[in-house]
């Protein structure tokens, strides 16, 4: 029961089953009723036709009760007594009694003979005296079973009320067979039972036949994917059928899946192997100066082994950054004033060989955000120190409120962003100048990391260009509201 395909097959053959099981019920039930209304009502007419003949005055020796065998026949009287019984009926059950002789010495009923002409003296019509009448009432009807000749069957009775014209109320309990709804209801319970297990075999076999061929291509993804972690190939890619229901569309989600794991994979080498390639050459240039100078101190360059070691602290601190955010590390959730950040991050900048210009506005309501100071105040600087190292005479920092959020624009008057490039410019270990030398140029990790920041905080960082030359980087934070 571990395979999908039985579980399916199982279920389907149980649901089947029951479904089945209560139709087929129900059918009978259907059926029964309707065979026994139909002997119902042959009972009742057979009864109607006796009770006729007693509101006529027909002698009891005398009624016509029919074929016994199809409708056997009781008359009882007003205390239960029987008074007429078909004849060769022996023994009689369901009618109230189970007698089939006739009481002792019944008194005669009246005929037609007897009474007086239809005619009344004064020559009009009027009702015959020698006559009874028949309930109009609805019969009451029973089971029982009728020994006729020596054969015991079962009967659907009607008893109908008749009055004869001596005022004798009588009960004429006549039979119909119920042996025609016992074939029936037998044959379609022998039918039922008989295509029942048929029926669930079959249902059993399609649903397996057809779960497996649904679950074919997941086998076929199940393969792939496992040889992809066996290999660590994430190149490969797993078949996608030609059918356009789930499981193609899992197929698909599962390469675009293989996809993004493949990128993810890719720029965590390259970020490894550009991490290991920045940090080799201030290390390396380090450990030369501090070789030189235990060999010769007289020659310690001690300024540049300061200044490898900032590079190095900086670049460690940025990867530290990186690999927090990577791995998922979440905002803050304090709550922060932009323009007063911005204004003591720009006070913080003293050795900027161009000084920046700062308009914040004064109402600072409108201008709060939720996030990690600390992270914030790092971007900031990132794109100043990105402003710095480009601009020519002018660097500028604007806030002000835009789109249910703040806005934080950083300009410089330098060579701008190529529009080409102005996406590439956020990947990392990117520098656009490639004949920048490093100590000028950067790691490449300043705007990456500063976009990572603006989009785990709900915002964006776009470049724009900044009138006729020079760029224009935006930050914008949703409002803290």
């Amino acid at each position: 029961m571990r395979s999908v395909r039985a579980r399916a097959a199982l279920g389907a053959t149980l649901v089947v089953a029951l479904a089945l099981a209560a139709a087929g019920f129900a059918v009978l039930l259907v059926l029964r009723a309707n065979l026994t209304d139909q002997a119902g009502l042959q009972a009742e007419v057979a009864a109607r036709e006796v009770a006729g003949q007693l509101a006529l005055g027909v002698p009891y020796d005398r009624l016509e009760t029919g074929d016994e065998e199809d409708h056997p026949v009781q008359v009882t009287d007003e205390d239960g007594r029987v008074v007429a019984v078909s004849k060769d009926l022996e023994a009689i059950s369901g009618t109230g009694t189970d007698r089939v002789t006739r009481a002792p010495a019944p008194t005669p009923s009246p005929t037609a003979e007897d009474g007086d002409d239809d005619d009344d003296d004064d020559g009009t019509d009027g009702p015959d005296p020698a006559r009874g009448e028949v309930s109009t009432d609805d019969p009451d009807f029973a089971n029982g079973t009728a020994t006729v000749d020596g054969d015991r069957a079962d009967y659907r009775f009607a008893s109908v009320e008749a009055t004869n014209a001596a005022g004798l109320t009588l009960t004429v309990h006549a039979g119909a067979p119920l042996a025609a709804e016992q074939r029936a209801v037998g044959s379609v319970r022998g039918a039922m039972l008989t295509g029942l297990p048929v029926v669930l075999l079959v249902v059993a076999g399609v649903t397996w036949l057809v779960t497996r061929r649904a679950l074919r291509p997941v086998e076929g993804i199940r393969r792939e994917m496992a040889a992809i972690t066996a290999s660590e190939d994430l190149s490969r890619r797993v078949p996608e059928p030609g059918s356009h229901d789930e499981v193609a569309r899992l197929a698909r989600t599962t390469n675009e899946t293989l996809t993004a794991l493949e990128a993810s994979v890719e720029r965590q080498r390259r970020f490894v192997a550009d991490a290991s390639h920045e940090l080799r050459s201030p290390i390396a240039s380090l450990r030369t100066q501090l070789e030189v100078g235990a060999a010769h101190p007289e020659l310690l360059d001690v300024t540049g082994a300061v200044a490898d070691t900032v590079r190095l602290q900086a670049v460690a601190a940025d990867l530290l950054l990186l690999a927090r955010l990577d791995a998922g590390e979440r905002p803050g959730t304090a709550l922060l004033e932009l323009g007063a950040l911005v204004r003591e991050e720009v006070s913080q900048r003293t050795g900027d060989r161009i000084p920046v210009t700062v308009s914040v506005p004064e109402e600072a309501g409108g201008l709060e955000v939720t996030g990690s100071r600390t992270q914030l105040a790092r971007v900031v600087g990132n794109l100043l120190d990105n402003a710095e190292r480009h601009a020519r005479s002018a660097v500028a920092v604007a806030v002000r409120a835009e789109g249910g959020g703040v806005a934080v624009e950083v300009t410089d008057d330098g060579d701008g962003v190529a529009e080409a490039e102005r996406e590439r410019i956020f990947e990392r270990f990117v520098r656009l100048d490639d004949a920048r030398t490093r100590d000028e140029g950067g790691a490449g990790l300043g705007l990456a990391l500063a976009r990572d920041v603006a989009v785990r905080h709900g915002g964006r960082l776009t470049v724009t260009g900044a009138g006729e030359r020079g760029a224009r980087f935006t930050l914008w934070l949703p409002d803290a509201r």
